[in-house]
């Protein structure tokens, strides 16, 4: 039997997977939750063999607890789920410890062979994804450059993200040009915009 957690932060979307994967005879869904921040902690209680998480979610998004649960249970395999089939989400799924990337529109049948290879130690990515990013290489912008357009979000003034992450207004300043120049747009709302389409916030 393989031991289930889903996350997602859409009930009728997460009641959904839980019916279909229910549906097979060596699934069990040991634990669901619709936050990021509560991935953790029902994964230490319920122990699964594989976590579905998605990776927009509040509280913290699906490939910061990916890492959390790496980091706090190793033995658990991890299967990012999304709508957006981002590029630089595939890579950033990666390097926080999943094992597979998974679109939502893909079909049930898909989606429960997946958890099997994935609860076997295998790899499982969708494969018009991989081209993809394989096709469009790895985020041009630093950590830094990242958090920077992160908080400049919901527009946040500079002394807004200075005073959140503890940087000088002037650093900022040169994190935002840096990105702006990389993702080749004119402002730092339209970086923000191009980097998120393309996976890398």
């Amino acid at each position: 039997m393989i031991r289930l957690l889903l996350a997602d932060d859409q009930t009728l979307v997460r009641s959904a997977l839980a019916a279909l994967l229910e549906l097979e005879d060596d699934f069990e869904v040991a634990a669901q939750v619709g936050r990021g921040d509560e991935v953790v902690r029902a994964a230490l209680d319920a122990k699964p063999d594989v976590a579905l998480l998605d990776i927009e979610m509040p509280g913290m998004d699906g490939l910061a607890a990916a890492a959390a649960i790496t980091q706090e249970l190793p033995s658990c395999k991890l299967i990012m789920l999304t709508a957006f089939g981002r590029p630089g989400y595939l890579r950033r799924a990666m390097e926080a410890g999943a094992s597979g990337f998974v679109v939502k529109d893909a079909p049930a049948e898909q989606l429960a062979d997946a958890v099997r290879r994935v609860a076997r130690g295998e790899r499982v990515v969708d494969p018009a994804l991989a081209a993809e990013t394989l096709a469009g290489g790895a985020s041009p912008l630093t950590g830094r450059e990242r958090d920077v357009l992160v908080a400049a979000r919901d527009g946040a003034t500079v002394a807004d993200i200075s005073a959140k992450l503890f940087l000088s207004e002037g650093t900022v300043r040169n994190y935002l040009s840096a990105a702006i120049a990389k993702t080749g747009v004119r402002n730092r709302v339209e970086a923000g915009r191009v980097a998120d389409e393309r996976g890398w916030l």
